[in-house]
């Protein structure tokens, strides 16, 4: 478990389902990402099971909530092949949240996890053109862009290529002391 300012990133629980459900059900939320929106609660549930409980992956909570998941963030080894291997960011947060600046805070405390824990030299995390809302968290932690990917199929049968982003350790301390 991590704790930021106003968040608690925890592992995910299978109650967490209903809340999953609620928020990833929007049609807006998982398909800028590149998954299709939940289906059912015993959806959700299953893709706590299947996706979310792996280690790394966290459930992003309001501290002062109701202790319900917003969002999810996680970090995994990348497919980008400049950096194949070295940790990536994941991350969505539900609609109401959106601009509230809590992803960043949530991908400051991955980036601090990484460097300072991990031993990792360089993060990864990737956007798709047209999400701004991901590209701005990602040029306020410091990222910048490395590369494109060509495109690959989204669950609406287009396809779509990838914003590749990084930082390294080094810039990452800069930026931190």
């Amino acid at each position: 478990m991590m704790e930021t300012e106003r968040l608690l990133l925890r592992p995910w629980q299978e109650s967490d389902a209903e809340a999953l459900y609620r928020w990833a059900s929007d049609p807006e939320v998982g398909p800028a990402a590149g998954w299709s929106p939940h289906t059912s609660v015993e959806n959700s549930r299953d893709i706590i099971r299947t996706v979310l409980a792996k280690e790394g992956t966290f459930a992003v909570v309001l501290k002062g909530g109701d202790g319900g998941p917003i969002g999810a963030i996680g970090v995994f080894p990348t497919e980008i092949p400049e950096g194949r291997g070295e940790p990536e960011i994941g991350y969505w947060i539900a609609r109401p949240y959106w601009g509230q600046g809590l992803i960043p805070e949530a991908v400051e405390a991955m980036l601090r996890w990484q460097f300072r824990e991990m031993g990792a030299e360089r993060v990864w995390c990737a956007h798709f053109p047209g999400n701004e809302r991901s590209r701005r968290v990602q040029e306020k932690c410091g990222f910048r862009h490395v590369c494109d990917t060509p495109p690959s199929p989204w669950p609406d049968g287009t396809e779509h290529p990838g914003v590749c982003q990084a930082i390294t350790r080094q810039e990452w301390e800069v930026r931190h002391g």
